[in-house]
């Protein structure tokens, strides 16, 4: 949300290449913005940063923007996970919604997670983190009120109880990987 831009770039330009896992973004932008997004941020980064698109495989060290305009949801096939998009009602005011893609990863029911909520206004995020958590498979990571633009959704996610670490932006890159080991 706002100032997310600039903490994806944080974040994602200090993950390695290798990294074991397949990642998932919502960035609240309307159609148009979100595919240029993807570009920029993978020109910066090590990992592979694309726009999502329908019914795509997920790969381990690629990173994938739900596209402006469009819920992403994550299916999953077998083994496989694979990227659906909806554009079906805003949730949260939101089209993508952060609450629509955690909601999506909690009816897999059987994935290991880290969700990370960093600066943005609202609370999109916190009723999927509610979800995660009552499966007992997530990690939770929201970005320290100190180094946000807007501690709204981190806040939400706080004071619900669902936060498991708290830390500045320049860490969280380094949380993440922390918890993947």
């Amino acid at each position: 949300s706002t100032g997310g831009p600039r903490a994806l770039q944080k974040v994602l330009g200090e993950l390695p290449r290798a990294i074991p896992a397949p990642i998932v973004i919502v960035q609240h932008m309307p159609p148009g913005f979100t595919k240029s997004l993807a570009t920029r941020l993978d020109g910066l980064s090590d990992i592979t940063i694309k726009e999502a698109e329908q019914g795509e495989k997920l790969k381990k060290g690629t990173a994938y923007i739900a596209p402006g305009g469009q819920h992403l949801k994550i299916v999953s096939k077998g083994d496989d996970l694979f990227a659906q998009l909806d554009g079906g009602e805003p949730v949260n005011g939101h089209r993508p919604s952060v609450d629509v893609l955690f909601g999506s990863i909690a009816a897999l029911g059987h994935q290991n997670t880290i969700a990370v909520i960093m600066t943005g206004m609202g609370s999109d995020g916190t009723k999927g983190l509610a979800s995660l958590k009552r499966l007992g498979r997530a990690r939770v990571i929201a970005e320290a009120e100190e180094t946000c633009i807007v501690y709204g959704m981190p806040k939400a996610a706080v004071a619900g109880g669902y936060v498991d670490q708290s830390v500045e932006l320049g860490e969280i890159s380094h949380s993440i990987l922390n918890y993947l080991r």
